[in-house]
C-alpha cells in the first residue's frame, strides 16, 4: 500500500473519458486531514475541475472504519502550545476552508463515498460533494462542544439547511447519526450498501459519457444501487425524535435550551444518549454554537466560511481549544478544565471577543 496520505488515480470510462479518483489514505489516523492532505487535494482538485477528459471526481478513503474523523487536531495542538506555532494553525483553517468552498462549488459531479466515521473535517468535505453517499456503516456528527471547538468547515450553511431545530440540536450535542438521519436531515443524498460499492465503481466506468449530462449520469447509477440498498436502510432516530427534538430546542436563550435539553439524558433511549454529551461540554463552545448559528442563518456560503475563519483563528489563541484536545488525545485524563464551570457564569464580554 503507498505511503502517500492521498492516492490520486483515473479510471478509464467505456468511451474513453476519465473519472478521477482521490482516496484518503491515513486508515491508522482514521484518515484524519491534515495540512499536508489539504495542500495536495486542493490543487489536484483544480487541475480536475479545469481538465476537459475529467467527467466526474470520486472522493473514498482507504480502509472500512472511518472516512475521515475529523480535522489534526494534535497537529493543530502543536500549533497552540509551541513557540510560533499559531501561524501554522491559521494556516490549517484558511486551506481547510478554502478546500470546502472548493468542493462546494466544483464544476463537475463529485462523488464523495461517506463509508464510516464521518466527522468534523470529513463533514467538511463531503457536505460539499454534489453526490454524498452513506452507508450502513456510516457514522455522522460534528462534536466540538466536547473539545472545546464549536461545528465549522462551513456547518453555520448546512446546519442551517437541516429540517426544524435538527441542525441546532446536532451541533449543542454533537449526536451520532446513521445514515438514515444523514438523509432524513439532508446531510447525504444516497444511501448505498457499502458491499455495492464495487459495482457501483463498475457501472460507472462502464458508462458512455461524453455528449452526455455528466450528473445525469452519476444520478442514474446511484439511483439504481440505492433501490438495491433499500431493505438495509436503518431506522432514522432523528425522524422518529423529530417532533421531540424540535420542543427541547424551542426557547428564547441558550442557558433555557440547554436545560431542556439536559432533562432528556437520563434515559436509555436515542435522545438520552444524544444529550449525554452535554453534561462534559464546553460552555464557550455551545455558546459559540448558538451564536453561531443564529447569526449565519441568512449568510451565503462564503459568508459563513469567512466568518468561521475569523472565529476558528480566534479559538487557537483563546485556550479552551487546545484544553478540549489535551483533556481527550494529550494527557487523555477526560478532565478538561473548561474556563467557566456552566453557561450562568460566562462572561458575556469573552464571547463577544470570538467574534470581533
Amino acid at each position: 500500500m503507498s505511503d502517500q496520505p492521498i492516492i490520486f488515480e483515473e479510471w478509464k470510462t467505456g468511451d474513453g473519458a476519465l473519472i478521477a479518483v482521490a482516496r484518503l489514505n491515513t486508515p491508522k489516523a482514521l484518515n484524519s486531514l491534515s495540512l499536508e492532505m489539504i495542500r495536495l487535494l486542493t490543487p489536484q482538485l483544480k487541475r480536475w475541475a479545469e481538465d476537459p477528459v475529467i467527467q466526474a471526481v470520486w472522493l473514498e478513503s482507504e480502509g472500512d472504519k472511518a472516512f475521515c474523523a475529523g480535522g489534526d487536531i494534535v497537529a493543530l495542538y502543536r500549533s497552540m502550545t509551541e513557540p510560533q506555532g499559531a501561524s501554522e494553525g491559521e494556516a490549517f483553517f484558511t486551506e481547510e476552508y478554502e478546500l470546502d468552498y472548493l468542493i462546494h462549488t466544483f464544476p463537475k459531479p463529485l462523488v464523495c463515498w461517506g463509508h464510516g466515521i464521518v466527522m468534523g473535517g470529513g463533514m467538511g468535505i463531503m457536505e460539499g460533494a454534489s453526490h454524498r453517499v452513506v452507508t450502513e456503516g456510516s457514522k455522522l456528527a460534528m462534536p466540538e462542544i466536547t473539545i472545546g471547538l464549536y461545528p465549522d468547515v462551513a456547518a453555520g450553511w448546512f446546519l442551517n439547511r437541516t429540517p426544524g431545530r435538527t441542525g441546532l440540536f446536532l451541533g449543542l450535542t454533537g449526536a451520532r447519526l446513521n445514515g438514515a438521519d444523514a438523509i432524513f436531515t439532508g446531510l447525504a443524498d444516497r444511501f448505498i450498501r457499502h458491499d455495492l460499492k464495487a459495482n457501483v465503481v463498475a457501472e460507472l466506468c462502464k458508462r458512455n459519457w461524453q455528449g452526455e449530462d455528466p450528473h445525469a449520469v452519476v444520478g442514474s447509477v446511484l439511483r439504481q444501487y440505492e433501490r438495491e440498498s433499500a431493505d438495509a436502510m436503518p431506522e432514522s432516530p432523528v425522524r422518529t425524535h423529530f417532533d421531540e427534538i424540535n420542543r427541547v430546542t424551542d426557547a428564547d436563550s441558550l442557558e433555557a435550551t440547554v436545560n431542556q435539553l439536559k432533562e432528556l439524558s437520563g434515559g436509555d433511549g436515542w435522545v438520552a444518549k444524544a444529550t449525554r454529551s452535554l453534561a462534559g461540554a464546553s460552555p464557550t463552545s455551545l455558546a459559540l454554537v448558538w451564536r453561531h448559528l443564529h447569526g449565519c442563518k441568512h449568510d451565503s456560503l462564503k459568508e459563513v466560511l469567512d466568518k468561521e475563519l475569523v472565529l476558528s483563528t480566534k479559538c487557537l489563541t483563546k485556550g479552551e481549544f487546545a484544553e478540549g484536545i489535551r483533556a481527550l488525545l494529550i494527557d487523555k485524563d477526560q478532565q478538561p478544565r473548561w474556563r467557566y464551570a456552566s453557561l450562568a457564569e460566562m462572561d458575556s464580554a469573552w464571547i463577544d471577543d470570538f467574534f470581533s
